[in-house]
């Protein structure tokens, strides 16, 4: 078995140089295994929270799913933003520090795997500042321009940080995507690009061609797909991202449905792993969960990989 990585040691490969090889497998959600942990993710910073409160307790969830299989570790600033610390009388710099200390977690996490991990810092929607359920529903009233704005801030502390990939992740409409990737166009990191989807639409009721058609020709986006959404709508909407000449990323929730009001998961799960050799062939390479998908069904899909890999 080679030695462990030390937290400052990036993988032998790029993600990218990865997804040309074959499947990546991602982890699942962070927040149902920090409640399983016993955390408390009440409040609008929900698992951001925990970043100054018990860090410790985001390392072992990332080292749940290290154990799991996964090989990229997704970090807690999903929903960390500076103007969501400022609420919670945390100032810029205070923020900053919060923010970057997210990716030494993860780091820490894959530095005990034996093998490649990667880590992808969250940069969620500004939906999931506002802390609402505004990033199933989309069309803030904002511009592309002051999108732009509100995500260039955090998306040059988190480069900065020096993850191997920013997760432009549930994406509720195009506007929103294109203020992600103007606000990251410059920064020396490779992202994703990931909607979160109802049906063969945007959550903001685009078609998904037009939505993924706008990371054609560039380079810098290593993946573009779906996440955080019903895994049957996944299914069709990797059909519909591959056509872009990207690799596919898509990680589905559970299938439960998120009551904002309520603040919890109502319904049954429809997570099966069996799914991922439907996405395999439709073209995807970076392959994973997202809320209330746990450790237990990325070993199920880590299992199937190394089925198809022997």
């Amino acid at each position: 078995m080679p030695p462990a990585r030390t937290p400052q040691d990036p993988p032998a490969r790029t993600l990218g140089e990865a997804l040309r090889d074959g499947t990546v497998l991602l982890d699942g959600g962070l927040s149902n295994q920090l409640q399983e942990q016993g955390c408390d993710l009440s409040g609008g910073l929900w698992s951001a929270r925990l970043l100054a409160d018990a860090p410790e307790q985001i390392e072992a969830a990332h080292a749940a799913y290290v154990r799991a299989g996964a090989q990229v570790l997704t970090t807690a600033g999903y929903q960390a933003t500076f103007e969501g610390f400022a609420r919670h009388g945390v100032g810029p710099a205070g923020a900053a520090e919060l923010m970057a200390r997210g990716g030494d977690s993860a780091r820490r996490a894959a530095a005990t795997a034996g093998r490649e991990v990667w880590v992808a810092a969250s940069v969620g929607p500004y939906g999931a500042m506002l802390a609402d359920g505004s990033e199933y529903r989309g069309r803030y009233g904002l511009s592309v321009r002051e999108l732009e704005r509100f995500h260039r801030p955090r998306a040059e502390v988190l480069a900065g940080a020096r993850p191997d990939v920013l997760a432009l992740e549930t994406v509720p409409d195009i506007d929103e995507a294109e203020a992600l990737l103007r606000a990251v166009e410059d920064l020396p990191v490779p992202v994703w690009l990931s909607y979160s989807v109802a049906g063969d639409r945007t959550r903001a009721g685009q078609p998904l061609a037009e939505a993924f058609g706008l990371v054609a020709g560039n380079d810098q986006v290593v993946a573009v797909g779906v996440n955080c959404c019903a895994p049957e709508d996944a299914d069709a909407a990797v059909e519909l991202a591959a056509t872009c000449g990207k690799p596919v990323v898509v990680y589905p929730n559970s299938g439960e449905e998120w009551d904002a009001a309520r603040r919890e998961w109502t319904g049954a799960s429809t997570f099966r792993p069996e799914r991922v050799r439907d996405w395999q062939r439709a073209g995807a390479r970076l392959v994973g969960g997202c809320c209330r998908v746990g450790p237990a069904d990325i070993a199920g899909l880590s299992a199937l990989l190394g089925e198809a890999r022997a």
